[in-house]
């Protein structure tokens, strides 16, 4: 017969209690049956652990199984605990890809609430472009990712929020002063950085402008930066401009039409830790107060 956990515990129990009535109240057992328990241990290991006539004194082998069973039940109840965590969402580990603009303006409120329910979940957030997100999704290294995505295979899809595409400037620039009646062709000969995220805008005036642009850059804090410092204007969301500050304006195009979408795009529940499946839920909860960015 093998050593089973069930026996190093009775063990342990009896000499810590010093004796089989007490140990089998904490056991929830018979005396009896801790008895033959003890005796089943004793046999397989082929030498006593008691000292003849009384369970207060361990014999020297008694003593050395008696800190070896300590070491394997504290490691065996560890292990218990940490899956029973993981079961519950109480423990693991998210990996998050979300676009710059979510992470400065959404996620702060989104993690401070699931940390408040799940403390001990350990979360890795990457804040990078929607194509970068895509790839890393696709290659497994990501459990959520919130950006402006296809369908993929594979994948469920969740409408997040939209919202709408402006010219951002500085706020003395010469386009704030009568923007209502003012057009794509009006961009023509102002410098123009261009961004991935223009590729949304299907207008062919608009990708003539896009395509022209000596500046591409990929990044929303360095496209804001640029702006600030004179190197031209650009098209971003209107999130992406959000706090942006007192010296740039964000000029909201005519065409209402025109938006962003962020989606959430996740394997399947079954296929998603408890942790990972718990944070998708607190995201998709935020639905009422993200479409009203």
């Amino acid at each position: 017969m093998a050593i089973k956990i069930d026996m190093l515990r009775c063990f342990l129990t009896v000499a810590d209690r010093g004796n089989l009535s007490d140990a089998a109240k904490e056991l929830g057992r018979t005396p009896s049956a801790v008895s033959m328990m003890l005796q089943q241990l004793e046999d397989h290991i082929g030498a006593p652990l008691f000292k003849p006539g009384r369970k207060s004194h361990l014999t020297r082998l008694g003593e050395l199984v008696r800190i070896e069973a300590k070491r394997e039940l504290n490691h065996f109840d560890r292990t218990v605990a940490a899956i029973e965590g993981l079961s519950r969402a109480e423990a693991g580990h998210v990996r998050l890809a979300v676009t710059p603009s979510v992470a400065k303006v959404l996620m702060p409120h989104v993690l401070r609430s699931f940390a408040n329910h799940h403390p001990d979940v350990r979360i890795g957030m990457r804040d990078i472009d929607s194509a970068s997100i895509g790839h890393e999704l696709q290659a497994g290294r990501v459990d959520i990712a919130l950006a402006s995505l296809r369908p993929m295979p594979r994948f469920e899809r969740h409408l997040l929020f939209s919202d709408r595409f402006g010219v951002i400037c500085p706020a003395d620039h010469p386009l704030t002063k009568n923007w209502d009646d003012l057009g794509w062709s009006d961009l023509q000969d102002t410098p123009f950085i261009a961004n991935d995220l223009g590729q949304l805008i299907p207008d062919p005036e608009f990708r003539r402008i896009q395509d022209s642009a000596t500046l591409h850059v990929r990044n929303t804090a360095s496209i804001l930066s640029l702006v600030r410092a004179g190197m031209g204007v650009t098209v971003l969301p209107e999130l992406a401009a959000f706090d942006a500050g007192d010296d740039l304006t964000f000029l909201p195009l005519s065409d209402k039409t025109l938006r962003r979408e962020i989606w959430m795009l996740t394997p399947p529940d079954q296929d998603m830790s408890p942790a990972a499946v718990a944070l998708a839920e607190v995201i998709r909860n935020q639905n009422i107060r993200l479409a009203h960015v």
